[in-house]
């Protein structure tokens, strides 16, 4: 029993971690999401509430644990040392898990379970990205870093010339074949973007070959995964839906074209989406949240010259959809404009994340 005797040795409390927004509370708890966003550092969070001889820790991942031993002896072996808490990494869920107290599961794919509780684990928003960075000295070296390299944890202590390749190295994690990289590529080559999945098929068929069949069931599994978003548009189901990533820096990683614009808008749609459910985009708006009837404009480089414009363009959407809110999210101007009685905020997206 090498692998279970090995695992059991493991300790936890004395890893150093910081707070996530996301805790678990539940001792049977399926943890899900996608690759590197942080799940094992909530698995190590809550283990810190127990001595090391309480639970028995397994990283299905690791080449060093033998699954045929786990299977066999598993059940046995929690019994002997009285284990009260299991914890399953990178579990596919291949063999029947042991009635116990707690068991922590972790996988890439979203997963409920009777008497469990699923959490989905997403990248750092701006505020617990700034509880994390202790390199940068003021909230605008945060914010650049933050926006250049995206919402993944290990991000921040990677050396500044290794972080596209660690970007890339993350984007083959989910993938099983060079096929899928090239759709992953293709999908977040296209953030912030009006296309249809056939219009993507269409793209993609012309590099790589690939069945329709294969393309619509890679979209749909990536969609249910939360690896990519597609924003509807409000009140057409039929009309061709944005694309946005779960990671807004993965775009600068594969590709030396500059998309700031549509970064940018990725960036504001991953704070909005861990906010509300029922998010849109509109014709001359980037987002309509219909909860609290309010507009969300990506314009990063703003500046008075625009106001008019601004009114022009959207007052009638205001008037129609009996708007209460508008933002203007920016990439360093503030401003305050008003139509009839609405305020419109303009703030640098670093203010108005963290409020």
């Amino acid at each position: 029993m090498k692998t279970l005797d090995s695992c059991y040795e493991l300790e936890f409390n004395k890893i150093n971690f910081q707070e996530r927004k996301n805790k678990i509370t539940h001792p049977k708890t399926i943890v899900c999401g996608p690759p590197k966003t942080g799940k094992s550092y909530l698995i190590y969070d809550y283990l810190s509430n127990f001595e090391s001889e309480d639970y028995l820790y397994i990283n299905l991942d690791d080449f060093r644990n033998q699954k045929e031993e786990i299977i066999i002896f598993l059940d046995d072996f929690i019994k002997e040392k009285k284990i009260k808490v299991l914890v399953l990494e990178n579990f596919d869920f291949d063999f029947e898990i042991p009635i116990m107290q707690s068991v922590l599961i972790t996988t890439t794919n979203y997963k409920k379970l009777f008497g469990f509780k699923t959490i989905f684990v997403h990248g750092l928003d701006f505020e617990e990205f700034l509880l994390h960075d202790n390199k940068h000295q003021n909230t605008i070296a945060s914010f650049n870093h933050f926006f250049k390299y995206g919402n993944l944890p290990e991000m921040i202590a990677i050396d500044e010339n290794k972080k596209f390749n660690r970007l890339q190295e993350i984007i083959k994690l989910f993938c099983k074949d060079k096929t899928e990289i090239e759709v992953l590529k293709l999908l977040f080559s296209s953030i912030d973007e009006n296309k249809s999945i056939n219009q993507l098929f269409t793209i993609l068929k012309k590099s790589i070959k690939i069945s329709k069949d294969r393309f619509y069931e890679l979209c749909k599994f990536y969609e249910s995964n939360q690896l990519i978003f597609f924003l509807k548009k409000f009140n057409h189901e039929k009309s061709t839906k944005k694309i946005y990533a779960y990671n807004h820096s993965f775009l600068s990683s594969i590709s030396h074209n500059k998309k700031f614009k549509n970064e940018f808008t990725n960036m504001i749609f991953l704070h909005l989406q861990k906010e509300y459910k029922n998010i849109y985009y509109l014709d001359k708006v980037d987002f309509f949240i219909e909860d609290n009837k309010s507009l969300v404009l990506s314009i990063a480089f703003f500046n008075t010259m625009l106001h008019g414009a601004i009114i022009k363009k959207i007052h009638n959407i205001i008037d129609e959809l009996n708007i209460t809110q508008v933002y203007i999210i920016t990439a360093g101007n503030s401003d305050v404009l008003s139509y009839k009685k609405i305020e419109i905020n303009i703030l640098p997206f670093y203010e108005w994340a963290v409020q």
